[in-house]
């Protein structure tokens, strides 16, 4: 109960601030809000009342550039050459320099107020029902929730053959994750984003607002969705060479289907966490290294493992995957400091990481026969993590 009257008082305040849009607002739905041309009002009270103050905005310069112009037009109609009209000569009128210093003003103060008021309703993310931390990284999302205890990384789910031209493009091409944030309708969600390389910035804009994600500072943000559905956004701050390929998807659910999703992904965790500790064949391993590759390798050094020629290295000749399988093991988990290189110790499960390896050193026609499990990469997590 203590939750929904937070609910109904965060939405009454919302709805009684709107009131000073009036007919305003009204008049500019009906005849703006269904071109491609103005922002929407999207799905949650600050993104309706960050479009009524941009709609209330644009109609007071509309007035003001009617009101000058229409000034402006009659003194060139009225006052031409060619009706004998002589210019009056005078300087420093007092009551015109006080008019158009004053009014002005004005008109600056009666738009200053409703637009701070929203900047502070923008962040009052205060009495929140839950918090999802966000971290961008080169280049996917990571989401934790706090309260639950679980989190994974949102990978671009798009086709390498969508985006070499090799097949139609899809719908929503470049605009689709493997693993989409999910969240509840009608709770007040906090927001905390940073960083774990560059700047990024999450941006969906059907939430009306982006924040910028920092490293090694955290940024605050929070949102109500008021109904269900899939809102799609993407990095909205250069990144890096593969910025275009960070989409975000948020799929937002009732409240029985979010704890349903909750529970499902915490026996997925179990049943990955019970993976770790049995014998994996070359078969099994290959199979889940094949689509681990692709959604983490890939991006950087090709479908086909030959990489970008001083970029990223290549992989099908490279000493690292024809070496000792520990180094092998050691370079995926740890990474390469100074290089594009990411530690993936955090970013993939042990059983991922043996798969992984597996493929490098088994896929473009190597076959070398290695077999790594997952209790091996979960020894070696340990070893690096002393």
């Amino acid at each position: 109960m203590a939750g929904g009257n937070r609910l109904t008082r965060v939405r009454r305040r919302f709805s009684g601030r709107a009131v000073w849009s009036g007919l305003l607002v009204v008049f500019s739905s009906a005849v703006v809000a269904e071109t491609q041309f103005n922002l929407t009002r999207g799905v949650t009270p600050t993104s309706r009342e960050v479009y009524d103050l941009h709609m209330l905005i644009l109609w007071i310069c509309v007035a003001i550039a009617a009101v000058v112009f229409a000034v402006m037009f009659y003194s060139i109609y009225a006052h031409r050459k060619s009706r004998g009209a002589v210019p009056a000569q005078f300087h420093e009128n007092p009551i015109l320099e006080v008019l158009w210093t004053v009014i002005p003003a004005l008109i600056l103060v009666a738009m200053a107020v409703p637009a701070t008021r929203a900047m502070i309703n923008l962040y009052d993310h205060g009495d929140a029902d839950m918090t999802i931390k966000v971290t961008g990284h080169q280049w996917k999302w990571k989401y934790d929730y706090l309260e639950e205890g679980i989190g994974f990384f949102s990978n671009l789910k798009t086709s390498d053959d969508e985006i070499q031209g090799k097949a139609p493009k899809g719908d929503n091409y470049l605009l689709e994750v493997d693993n989409p944030l999910v969240l509840p309708v009608n709770k007040k969600i906090r927001f905390v984003i940073t960083s774990a390389d560059v700047l990024h910035a999450w941006w969906v804009p059907a939430f009306g607002w982006k924040q910028d994600a920092i490293p090694g500072f955290i940024n605050e943000n929070w949102a109500i969705i008021d109904k269900p559905g899939v809102y799609r956004g993407q990095c909205a701050e250069l990144c890096g060479r593969r910025h275009a390929f960070m989409p975000i998807v948020v799929v937002a659910k009732e409240e029985q289907d979010y704890r349903n999703w909750i529970a499902e992904q915490k026996a997925l965790r179990q049943v990955q966490a019970a993976s770790a500790d049995r014998e994996w064949s070359l078969a099994e391993l290959m199979t889940n290294g094949e689509s681990v590759y692709g959604t983490t390798c890939a991006p950087c050094h090709q479908p086909n493992g030959r990489g970008v020629p001083g970029v990223f290295p290549n992989l099908v000749e490279s000493p690292i995957t024809k070496g000792p399988v520990a180094q092998n093991l050691s370079v995926v988990i740890n990474g390469r400091p100074g290089t594009a290189m990411p530690a993936f110790a955090d970013q993939l499960s042990d059983a991922d990481l043996a798969s992984v390896v597996t493929y490098l050193r088994n896929a473009w026609g190597k076959n070398s026969g290695d077999l790594i499990q997952p209790s091996q990469a979960k020894s070696a997590k340990q070893q690096a993590a002393k």
